[in-house]
C-alpha cells in the first residue's frame, strides 16, 4: 500500500532524514519513535506530500506519490497534525465535513451521505454532542479529536498521526488507539503514529520505528526495538523492562 525507498529529506545544506526505507502494509499500525528533532514529524510531511525529497522514492498503491495529484493524494491519506489551533468560528460539524470535500463533484460535498460520514466519525471519537460547538471554543484535547474524526471522515485508507495523543487524557488516550487499531483491523486500514509513549506504541502497534538523527536506529516488532539498549540509544536514558500483566507485552520503565 505504502512503499519508502530509501528517501532523503534536506533544508538547504542540513540532512534531516537520511535513506529511511519502511513498507505500511493494510491492517498495520507503525509507531514512530525518536527524541526531538530525530526526523519524525518531517517522514510524516514526506509521506503526505507536502515535503519535497532529496532523494528515493515513496510509492503509493504502486505509483510513484510525486506522480499523483494532490486531491488523490488526499483521497487516500490523511493526517492528523500536531498542531490543530482552529482560529475561526466554523462548527465541529463543518470542521469534519470539510474532509470529505476530497470525495466532492459540482453539486458540492455536504450530500446526506457525506454528513452521514461525518456524523459517524464524531460518534466514534466520542463528540457526538458537539456537532453546533465552534472549533475556537474547545480545549486542545478536545479539538485533537475532532482532527482525528475529520481524518477518519475523509475514508482514506492511511492514517498519518502526528503525536494524536499528546493533549488527550488517560481515557480518550486509550479511544483513540482503540479506534485506530479497530478500523486497521476490521476494514484493513493502516496507520503510522508518532509517540513518545513507548508503552502505548508496545501495546498497540505491530511495527516499530525508531529513529535517530534523521536515520532508522531499530525497526521491526515491539518485542525486538523494544530494548534496554536500543532505548539508552536513542533516548541516552536507562530504563527497567518487564511485561505487562494484562496483556503480555514488553513494559518499559524509567530508572530514576
Amino acid at each position: 500500500m505504502l512503499e519508502v525507498k530509501d528517501i532523503r529529506v534536506s533544508y538547504g545544506e542540513r540532512a534531516v532524514l537520511r535513506d529511511v526505507s519502511l513498507t505500511l502494509q493494510g491492517g498495520e499500525i507503525v509507531a514512530l519513535l525518536g527524541a526531538n528533532g530525530a526526523g519524525k514529524t518531517t517522514l510524516i510531511r514526506a509521506l503526505n506530500g507536502t515535503l519535497p525529497l532529496s532523494g528515493g522514492e515513496i510509492i503509493l498503491n504502486g505509483r510513484p506519490l510525486a506522480s499523483i495529484s494532490r486531491r488523490e493524494i488526499a483521497r487516500n491519506v490523511a493526517v492528523v497534525a500536531q498542531e490543530n489551533e482552529t482560529r475561526f468560528p466554523v462548527t465541529v460539524l463543518e470542521f469534519v465535513l470539510s474532509g470529505r470535500f476530497v470525495h466532492g463533484n459540482a453539486f458540492g460535498w455536504e450530500s446526506e451521505a457525506n454528513v452521514e460520514f461525518a456524523e459517524k466519525a464524531l460518534a466514534d471519537c466520542d463528540l457526538a454532542e458537539y456537532e453546533t460547538r465552534l472549533m475556537n471554543h474547545l480545549s486542545g484535547g478536545e479539538r485533537q479529536r475532532v482532527v482525528l474524526a475529520r481524518a477518519i471522515a475523509t475514508n482514506a485508507r492511511i492514517l498519518l498521526l502526528d503525536e494524536p495523543t499528546a493533549n488527550l487524557d488517560l481515557a480518550h488516550q486509550a479511544m483513540m488507539f482503540r479506534l485506530v487499531r479497530e478500523r486497521c483491523g476490521e476494514s484493513n486500514y493502516s496507520a503510522i503514529v508518532i509517540t513518545h509513549d513507548l508503552n502505548l506504541a508496545s501495546e498497540f502497534a505491530d511495527q516499530i520505528i525508531m529513529l535517530q538523527d534523521g536515520a532508522v536506529a531499530a525497526k521491526g516488532e515491539p518485542e525486538k526495538v523494544l530494548t534496554a539498549e536500543n532505548v539508552r540509544d536513542v533516548f541516552s536514558v536507562e530504563v527497567m523492562l518487564d511485561r505487562n500483566p494484562a496483556s503480555g507485552n514488553v513494559r518499559v520503565t524509567n530508572v530514576f
